[in-house]
């Protein structure tokens, strides 16, 4: 059986599964629910300093569904914990001290000066838990208050928190980033500069669901107003996976580990991030759709697949996808492919068709054969774009033949067709 062992910045963990920063990890109460389902890890919902109180609106979400599928995208405008700090320090204790196998982590957002910063690691590293996350990606609410995305959208002043915590704590230092930003790597060399442990990524996009057309107003509405709020879930997933890539592939960042966050629903959503260099995954809109006992599906799906492929540990196949990630410029130019319809599975529903015809390289013919309607791939005309395939319902009815006859691999700064390589050439 494959060992599912976590180890991330000094954190160890039975499995690389913890709950992200949000409500399923507000108090005891559901921290310890989610350990006993078998969950590896928690970042508890982010501690503020004493002081002006939060208070939360309703109502708190809204959501995209898309297909059939409920929750697609789901967008908040929650603040961080609304709950005295004493008691979530004092909550946070017994339960490190209860389930000492598992990650506790503590997320923490107060004004950007040193002495806020130096006092509340001070009260939180009484806690005994395993490190803290800097939140530095809330887009909504707090931000307003120059807390949240407002410091981790510049990068000196992600440098200059990670330097006052790593000078005031011992604990391992997570700096969770915002994605509402134009270049990830900005940030993420910021908190590697600031001597962060690792980074967390991605917290939730700037967003606003829908409009209800009724009230006039963005939902979720709140007595007729609405606001942007913090968007995640499945349809955040690409956006996470990239911005992953692009650290773990970066030589500044210096293999920093990366605890992956975005959309995770399943446990090939979990291998995909740990393939492109994440360590520990985080969940939460999974969690809050179907309850905390989908960890265990992960948890079986993961260990059954690394069965399958012979890896014995997370380390066997973690990172293994960030060689092959490449710029546009370094992929094979000479690389060929055409779509190949087999028509034994074809159930002649015509999507492959219309698409190609309306919106790509009318590379596939339509005929009839009595009362029966054939579709057949023009192979001088196919492109190798991979549309058909895709649109297609019936999986592997449509596949991609390589009719290269293998060409030497060519890039485009090495392409004839490039007119900067015949100056250069």
């Amino acid at each position: 059986m494959a060992d599912l062992t976590c180890r991330i910045a000094g954190v160890t963990s039975p499995n690389p599964f913890w709950l992200a920063s949000a409500p399923p990890t507000d108090k005891e109460y559901n921290v310890v629910r989610a350990f006993e389902a078998g969950w590896g890890g928690v970042v508890w919902k982010t501690l503020g300093e004493d002081g002006p109180p939060v208070v939360n609106v309703s109502s708190r979400y809204g959501a995209i569904s898309y297909n059939g599928t409920r929750m697609a995208g789901l967008n908040n405008i929650e603040l961080i914990t609304d709950r005295p700090l004493d008691v979530n320090l004092k909550e946070i204790a017994r339960v490190k001290k209860n389930w000492p196998d598992r990650a506790l982590i503590v997320s923490l957002m107060v004004p950007c000066d040193e002495q806020s910063w130096q006092e509340i690691l001070k009260r939180v590293e009484t806690t005994g838990c395993d490190g803290v996350e800097l939140n530095f990606g809330c887009p909504h609410g707090m931000s307003e208050r120059g807390m949240g995305s407002a410091v981790g959208q510049v990068p000196e002043y992600i440098q200059n928190v990670t330097t006052w915590c790593k000078k005031h704590t011992k604990m391992p230092v997570f700096v969770k980033l915002t994605p509402n930003i134009t270049n990830i790597l900005l940030p993420a060399r910021a908190a590697v500069n600031g001597g962060a442990d690792a980074v967390s990524l991605i917290n939730t996009i700037n967003s606003i669901t829908s409009v209800n057309l009724d009230l006039m107003a963005p939902e979720p509405v709140v007595n007729g107003i609405g606001a942007h709020g913090g968007y995640c879930g499945p349809a955040v997933k690409p956006i996470a996976l990239c911005m992953v890539g692009e650290i773990a592939r970066d030589p500044e960042c210096k293999n920093i580990p990366i605890s992956g966050i975005g959309g995770i629903t399943t446990w090939r959503d979990a291998a995909e991030f740990i393939a492109l260099g994440a360590g520990s995954v985080q969940v939460c809109t999974a969690a809050m759709h179907h309850g905390f006992q989908i960890v265990n599906d992960m948890k079986d799906g993961l260990s059954n697949w690394m069965d399958e492929k012979g890896y014995k540990t997370l380390d066997d196949f973690r990172g293994r996808a960030v060689k092959n990630y490449k710029n546009w410029q370094d992929l094979d130019m000479n690389y060929d492919i055409k779509a190949v319809i087999d028509h034994d599975k074809c159930i002649q529903c015509g999507l492959c068709y219309i698409a190609c015809e309306d919106t790509s390289h009318q590379a596939i013919k339509a005929e009839r054969k009595g009362l029966d309607r054939i579709y057949a791939v023009v192979d001088e005309d196919c492109i190798g774009c991979n549309l058909c395939m895709l649109v297609c319902p019936v999986d592997t009815c449509i596949t991609m033949k390589r009719v290269d006859n293998g060409k030497p691999y060519l890039t485009w700064p090495n392409d004839p067709r490039n007119p900067a390589h015949k100056k250069t050439g």
